[in-house]
């Protein structure tokens, strides 16, 4: 087929998308279709740091479908990095029969994991913001970084709902609830995608489905849920993200679902994903998924029936290299085990992304400018912002914080004080490059690379706590301790912080994870916790500061909720930074000194003890107690701290509650009202948050639900009105029969500043008969504030 001027149609960008899809899929070999449906490493094309042609016409010759990051496994710059995907997809385009350029993906879970790119604060921390659009701003610079070096795909967002944080991956997550993870999610995928994916970065959700909620919080481990909540809770934000934001790719989760790994599930990745949920992109396997289901899972010993079993599951590509869809697939197609549809069906879908991102028409970018878009003061200014909103005040006992600014000696206590490393998650950069040129520590082989002498010499300009102190005290004697380690058991230390804190007005002790992927971590990917404690000697050093009398503040920089009961009953002030990236040591400072305010909100509960887990806030109406008696033997059932809980430097009133109408349709609109005041002597944010209950149900449900919320800035006596528009069938669930139906009856509203602290409460109800609801009918909350 020609298009015009003599071009194959497939190169004529006037042709409409399915038929240049179509005259492109026509024109392949089966070796350059089995090419696009895997990856190369960015790093296996180098040869003494340089491209190298012949490399590439072994392992590229035939084309390929994904080239796996060029910035995030090197130690390149912006202009290099630029200037090698440059070299890749010159010589895709030119040395290759049919031309087709490769998409370059990287991981952008709190920033663009690369170097030089701007670092803003762990997922979780995100979340702690409650506040979407200022998410959407941050991926927004996520996409112009990526598509200055041309990357063209993150993976990323994860929308795993998690309510065992034992599991390290928490700290990756946006919390425990579905609503909230939906709207940052949302956010997440639309600032990525952009209007027009030909300047867009294609977002992956992730993990499909259910990877949270693994046995013990063990990585990779077996998850036990009903099919109800799977579909109810943990397919809620992936719905989300592909009915509203039109997410473009999925990622498989490794584990399994009631014997069945999630890479091999066509019951997951084709009837929920495409058919009940509307997906309609391409999906990519998670890192070696597919030799898991031979190696781990024990589904087959055959590396064809493995390549056979992911892609009649509905895995379109093979990352991070093609191995199992290389050789092995072709042996399954030949012995008939699967159909050359079946290839054809995801080669289409791959070229489909190609052509969607403009990439026949220009796969280059102009390398000299990369470096002009990275870590900009503007870009800092919104790393230190997203930062600030993270922070979330857990006590302020006697309304020791904010600090004056008349303090004259301070004394900065912890390991987490003066380590910017501390300071960042397991999908930084730094811990890329740990698991890079220090494999050994991971449990694996060592690569030849030599080891750079000091990985910090690749670090983004990163402010730690002291030094965000010693910012915006610059006339207070500063004495630091580090103390102890975040592991490391031994008390050596815990004299020299005693002593400097006895020379001190205020100790501010800062203590939490150390987050990675290598051997030595606390939290992240496959470091998962039997214990929720402080690790190491870090809660006896509080308690030996504490032994002095001084005020103490402990700031918590943590990847997952802490249980630490004694810190929050003996310590007057305690903050979560969570991982703050590369601002977060002067939002911690202007935090502690009231700069700004803390208006953060806990996206996740922090229990008591990890004996409670799982303990949520959304539970059904028999849990969260032992009935008759209530409470545990030695321990009460109430958590710590309760998810959306966040104090401020002021104070808010709420009143004025309206709900109208009383009765609404099943596909009606429910106004629900409420006037907040800053009641106190400070500007100060509010994140105001309603919740819902259907009151008598055919199947049990929450005991209440998030359905909406708003952040909002408030002057001192500023008084604000929230209207949230709830759609009725927002309430909907799946009956005894499997029927998604939204039920008559009663609602209650409750509007609070926390799941606990309820200040308001109303009713509406729905009237009409019980009526099924189709997938994408049910529009999310709406908020108007005047």
């Amino acid at each position: 087929m020609k298009g015009t001027k003599g071009l194959p149609a497939y190169k004529d960008a006037r042709r409409p998308l399915a038929e240049r899809v179509a005259d492109l899929l026509g024109r392949m070999t089966l070796d350059e279709k089995v090419a696009q449906l895997g990856a190369a490493w960015s790093t296996s094309l180098l040869e003494d740091g340089s491209f190298a042609e012949a490399k590439a016409r072994e392992l590229i010759g035939h084309g390929i479908g994904h080239i796996t990051r060029i910035g995030g496994a090197t130690t390149l710059r912006p202009e290099e990095t630029a200037q090698l995907a440059n070299e890749i997809q010159r010589f895709l385009r030119e040395q290759t029969r049919l031309g087709i350029p490769a998409i370059v993906h990287e991981e952008s879970c709190a920033g663009y994991t690369a170097r030089d790119a701007t670092c803003f604060p762990q997922a979780i921390g995100l979340a702690a913001t409650w506040e979407p659009e200022l998410i959407e701003e941050m991926t927004s610079v996520i996409r112009l970084q990526m598509r200055s070096v041309g990357a063209h795909q993150a993976l990323a967002p994860v929308l795993d709902v998690v309510r065992d944080p034992r599991w390290g991956r928490t700290e990756e997550t946006f919390g425990e609830d579905p609503h909230l993870i939906s709207r940052i999610g949302v956010a997440y995928v639309k600032g990525l995608q952009g209007d027009d994916w030909k300047s867009g970065v294609v977002a992956t959700g992730k993990h499909f489905i259910g990877y949270g909620a693994s046995e013990g919080g063990l990585n990779w481990a077996p998850a036990h849920i009903p099919r109800r909540e799977l579909l109810e809770v943990y397919a809620a934000p992936f719905e989300a993200a592909i009915r509203e934001a039109r997410l473009g790719s999925m990622m498989n989760a490794y584990h399994e679902l009631d014997g069945v790994p999630c890479g091999a599930s066509r019951e997951l990745l084709e009837a929920l994903l495409r058919d009940e949920l509307g997906f309609e992109g391409v999906v990519v396997s998670d890192y070696t998924t597919l030799p898991m289901l031979v190696h781990y899972h024990h589904l087959t010993d055959s590396k064809p029936e493995a390549a056979a079993l992911a892609l009649e599951a509905g895995i379109d590509v093979e990352l991070p290299e093609l191995r199992y869809y290389g050789g092995p697939l072709r042996e399954a197609l030949e012995q008939g085990r699967i159909a050359m549809s079946l290839i054809d069906r995801s080669v289409a879908r791959v070229l489909r992304m190609k052509f969607r991102l403009g990439l026949f028409e220009d796969p280059y970018v102009h390398a000299p400018s990369a470096a002009a878009v990275f870590d900009t003061t503007e870009q800092r200014q919104l790393a230190l912002r997203v930062a600030e909103k993270s922070i979330v005040l857990l006590k302020n006992e006697g309304g020791l914080l904010p600090l004056s600014r008349s303090l004259k000696r301070i004394a900065v206590i912890g390991p987490s004080a003066d380590d910017i490393r501390l300071m960042q998650g397991d999908y930084h950069y730094p811990s890329h490059l740990e698991i890079t040129f220090a494999p050994a520590a991971a449990g694996a082989e060592p690569r030849p690379d030599a080891a750079p002498p000091d990985l910090s010499q690749h670090f983004v300009p990163m402010v730690s706590i002291l030094q965000g102190i010693r910012n915006i005290a610059p006339d207070a004697e500063v004495f630091h301790a580090k103390g102890c380690d975040v592991l490391d058991p031994s008390t050596a230390g815990f004299a020299a912080a005693v002593e400097a804190t006895l020379r001190a007005e205020v100790a501010v002790v800062c203590v939490g994870d150390r987050s990675g992927l290598v051997r030595g971590c606390t939290s992240g990917e496959s470091s998962d916790r039997a214990d929720l404690g402080l690790p190491g000697a870090q809660q006896a050093l509080i308690e030996a500061v504490a032994a002095t009398g001084r005020p103490v503040v402990v700031v918590l920089t943590v990847g997952r909720p802490a249980a630490v009961p004694w810190i929050a009953e003996n310590v007057a002030a305690v903050l979560v930074a969570w991982l703050p990236g590369e601002e977060g040591g002067n939002a911690v400072a202007r935090v502690l000194f009231g700069e700004t305010a803390p208006g953060g909100k806990l996206p996740i509960t922090f229990p008591r003890s990890v004996g409670q887990v799982p303990v949520y806030y959304g539970h059904k109406p028999s849990g969260g107690r032992t009935m008759w008696q209530g409470d545990y033997v030695d321990l009460p059932v109430s958590p710590l701290y309760a998810f959306g809980h966040g104090l401020s430097y002021t104070s808010f009133e709420y009143s004025g509650l309206k709900v109208s109408p009383e009765v609404v349709a099943p596909d009606g609109r429910v106004a629900i009202s409420v006037d907040i005041t800053n009641s106190g002597i400070r500007a100060g944010e509010e994140v105001v948050q309603l919740y819902l209950r259907d009151v008598v149900a055919t199947v049990t449900r929450p005991v209440k639900q998030l359905a909406g919320f708003k952040r909002l800035a408030l002057a001192p006596g500023e008084t604000r009105t929230v209207t949230f528009r709830v759609d009725p069938r927002a309430l909907a669930f799946y009956d005894r029969a499997m029927e998604f139906v939204v039920e008559p009856g009663d609602v209650e509203v409750m509007v609070g500043s926390s799941s606990e602290d309820i200040r308001l409460m109303g009713r509406f109800r729905i009237g009409g008969a019980r009526r099924p609801v189709r997938g994408g009918e049910v529009a999310p909350t709406g908020v108007d504030v005047v």
